[in-house]
């Protein structure tokens, strides 16, 4: 019988994971609506978005560090507090494929007869598809090793 608390710790988990898909949603948007400002960039809003986003992001980590480690030493789960380990690395590489992203289409966008900008994108969006598959493949080791005992 796997205890009432360790459930919801691992609810709590993938809610975190929930609202961490939303914010990249929200950063993704804000990136757009900046992009159309050109031109003359607003930066300011854009600015603040990335503040909020990463304050959000920040807190997120917290708590799923959090998580980790009452996975590793109250509930003797060291294999789950591994995949999040792995998990937070990959989230890390995410966040700056997706920061080099952003900065790669605003070049794109200034400089329409640069060839190579649109090659740059495609490899960073290539190497977004890799990391997002590898996300998956930690979520779902994950999802198996916590419902061990089940």
């Amino acid at each position: 019988m796997v205890p009432a608390d360790f459930k919801a710790l691992i609810q709590r988990f993938y809610q975190l994971q929930s609202e961490r898909l939303e914010t990249y949603q929200l950063f993704e948007e804000g990136h757009e609506a900046y992009l159309r400002t050109g031109p003359h960039y607003d930066f300011d809003h854009y600015r603040q978005l990335v503040h909020e986003v990463t304050q959000a992001f920040c807190g997120i980590s917290k708590e799923v560090l959090e998580i980790k480690g009452k996975l590793h030493h109250e509930f003797d789960r060291p294999a789950l507090s591994e995949h999040i380990e792995k998990l937070q690395s990959k989230e890390k590489e995410k966040l700056e494929l997706t920061a080099k992203l952003q900065l790669a289409r605003q070049r794109a966008q200034d400089h329409p007869e640069d060839e190579g900008c649109q090659e740059q994108i495609q490899e960073i969006k290539h190497e977004i598809i890799k990391n997002k598959e590898a996300l998956s493949e930690i979520m779902q080791d994950f999802k198996y090793d916590s419902e061990e005992g089940d």
